[in-house]
């Protein structure tokens, strides 16, 4: 190895090469074309630089001047090709090695320009190198080496005719390196077509890919996932953590409520431009961001060094696509976690994704909230004193002691560590959730009363209070209750999955004290218990900085339902559940209409009016005219077939 490159190896603390660089270094594979499979995370791309290095330098220790590109590599993602370029410039620096990447949602003529001004090692996606190719942007004739990183995604994304393109148009003398996590019949084909007699190097895939990766799977309610991922990062507490999505709406839904719970959190998804990407990467490499909310366009490519903790909110379809989610942790010796969300109805596709992959995960429960609390205890000892003390901090702790006791400033440090601290959820296990009432399932366990109407029609159900006047709506909570507004609405994009733990926050009240939610276009009128009342009106007049929504009193109560233009958007157990439940007991009611003996001729039976849940089309009749029947529904078939009747809800 020259010392240039033995220099930059040492300034990063490089002193043992991992296994795939071993075996692209071997003397049996000096000067062939080699196909490579290796696990991410294995060190694959500091195994082709130095693969290359001799190739490019020669004997010598340094580049000449940088004209026509001597190595080319082919990356099938733009973050894969950015991280190769940011590898391979502090791999030659020292060797005045010259890197230029090319890719797509970049400036096209700031490429042209770099690529005229010369390069020695030029880094692209298929796309765009085949663009650069056809232009005449790109000069080949001096290369010598071509590497094709991770070439089995690029086959799975379709860049099979790309690929071919650039292997046809470089030079025939080129060295032609295959790195591929497997080896698929397409890339084995690939390789006989565009490599000489080239030597296969296999690296054991399950250890290298899964030693320094602990799997958790944790079961969680499909309602509950969202609380499940905040408690996941709050018990973990990784300097960096990554969550997985399989959807942008998925992504978009799970950032906001990051933010909203206190989280610095940014979002990668494919309709996001190059330059937005790049921001958000860099945020988490530098510290401002620590949560990433990713769909699997960050699968591949994606290194942070300080990346301990990877969660998948959603299952991915496929074992691989979980193993190349899960190595952008426990990568370069690095330890790490990968948490898997199953909900009880994906269980079964959890377990073969697992058996698949040769992976052995603990199962359990999600870190419930007493839990995380003993560890910010834990925290808060270590986070505190592990900085040296100054002579300033002497003096105002010395000023602080002179007006105040001890134990009052221990509280008051204990309740600022706190504050800066996202709350922990309350997490059902949902091998309990069978015993659970019906009416506390909703995605934010918002509790509402059902309708004592049910009740007056014989139900041997027992009476519950009822709320005090002036106090509550209808369906008011039962210890009496106050209404209050706050000035957003479905026009905003209002959800009470949201809102509900916003009131919270920012009135000093648990779940259990919020009622009714009704959301209207411009507003939400919401119902807290008259226990809490005083003191949450007076908390929420405070100003707060992390959003602008304004919460206050109602001048008095609702004293109807929100019409329908103004119908509810909370979740299941929230308002509107009673008014539903007492529709639909009515149409499980039997009628008391009976049908009238069939007349000759027609084609169904009629009634002489609906039943409750049938509707009536109205009709001017001429005078003299019979009022016509009306055919429910629920009525199918033919004369002679008996009516099967179908209940909404």
């Amino acid at each position: 190895m020259s010392p240039p490159l033995a220099r930059a190896l040492a300034e990063r603390n490089y002193d043992r090469p991992t296994p795939v660089q071993l075996a692209v270094l071997a003397d049996e594979a000096a000067d062939r074309d080699l196909l490579v499979s290796a696990q991410t995370g294995s060190g694959k791309t500091l195994a082709y630089g130095l693969a290359m290095a001799r190739d490019l330098l020669g004997d010598a220790e340094r580049f000449a001047r940088a004209g026509a590109p001597l190595a080319l590599i082919v990356a099938p993602t733009r973050e894969l090709a950015l991280q190769v370029h940011r590898e391979l410039a502090w791999l030659f620096q020292h060797a005045d090695g010259r890197v230029v990447s090319c890719v797509g949602g970049m400036d096209p003529r700031r490429e042209q320009r770099e690529l005229a001004a010369g390069a020695h090692i030029v880094v692209g996606t298929p796309g765009r190198l085949c663009d650069h190719l056809r232009r005449g942007r790109l000069d080949i004739s001096e290369l010598k080496v071509v590497v094709l990183d991770e070439a089995d995604e690029m086959l799975n994304l379709g860049f099979r005719e790309d690929m071919e393109f650039i292997l046809k148009t470089t030079p025939d003398t080129r060295r032609t390196l295959m790195f591929s996590a497997t080896f698929p019949r397409g890339i084995v084909a690939l390789a006989k077509q565009y490599q000489q007699q080239a030597f296969r190097i296999e690296v054991a895939g399950d250890e290298g890919g899964h030693a320094d990766i602990e799997y958790r799977a944790i079961r969680v309610a499909p309602g509950d996932v969202e609380h499940a991922v905040v408690n996941v990062l709050r018990y973990f507490e990784s300097p960096s953590a990554l969550v997985f999505c399989s959807t942008r709406d998925g992504v978009r839904h799970l950032q906001a409520a990051l933010l909203e719970r206190g989280f610095s959190v940014v979002a990668l998804s494919g309709e996001l431009t190059q330059n937005e990407r790049t921001v958000a990467l860099q945020s988490l490499r530098d510290g401002r961001a620590r949560v990433c909310v990713a769909t699997d366009v960050a699968a591949r490519g994606i290194d942070l060094p300080s990346l301990d903790l990877v969660i998948h909110a959603d299952l991915p379809n496929d074992a691989e696509v979980m193993q190349h989610r899960s190595g952008r942790t426990g990568r370069a010796g690095r330890k790490g976690t990968s948490v898997l969300l199953v909900v009880p109805a994906r269980r079964r596709r959890a377990e073969l994704l697992l058996n698949l992959s040769g992976i052995d995960a603990v199962w359990g429960t999600a870190p419930q909230a007493e839990e995380i609390r003993k560890l910010d205890h834990e925290r808060m000892k270590d986070v505190l004193f592990t900085e040296e003390t100054t002579a300033d901090d002497l003096v105002l702790a010395q000023a602080l002691l002179a007006e105040r006791s001890a134990e009052d400033i221990a509280a008051a440090l204990a309740r600022l560590y706190r504050a800066r601290l996202p709350s922990p959820e309350d997490i059902i296990d949902p091998g309990e959730r069978s015993s659970r009432p019906r009416d506390d399932r909703g995605r934010d366990n918002v509790r509402a009363p059902r309708d004592d109407a049910r009740n007056s029609r014989g139900d041997d159900r027992p009476e519950r209070p009822r709320p005090k006047s002036g106090k509550s709506s209808k369906h008011g909570m039962a210890d009496g209750s106050v209404w209050f507004r706050a000035n957003i609405g479905r026009k905003k994009n209002a959800e009470a999955r949201w809102l509900l733990p916003m009131i919270c926050r920012r009135g000093g009240i648990d779940k259990g004290d919020i009622g009714a939610i009704k959301i209207m276009d411009t507003t939400t009128e919401f119902e807290i218990s008259e226990r809490v009342a005083d003191s949450f009106a007076v908390k929420i007049k405070r100003p707060d900085k992390e959003d602008n929504i304004r919460l206050e009193p109602m001048a008095d109560a609702p004293q109807r339902q929100a019409p329908s233009q103004e119908r509810s958007h909370a979740p299941r157990g929230e308002s509107g559940d009673g008014d539903r439940r007492e529709r639909q007991d009515r149409a499980r009611e039997p009628s008391e209409f009976k049908p009238r003996p069939k007349p000759h001729g027609e084609r169904a039976p009629k009634f002489e009016d609906a039943p409750a849940f049938g509707k009536k089309k109205k009709h001017k009749n001429k005078p003299g005219q019979a009022e016509p029947s009306v055919t429910p529904w629920s009525v199918k078939g033919a004369p002679g077939k008996k009516a099967k009747k179908k209940h909404r809800g």
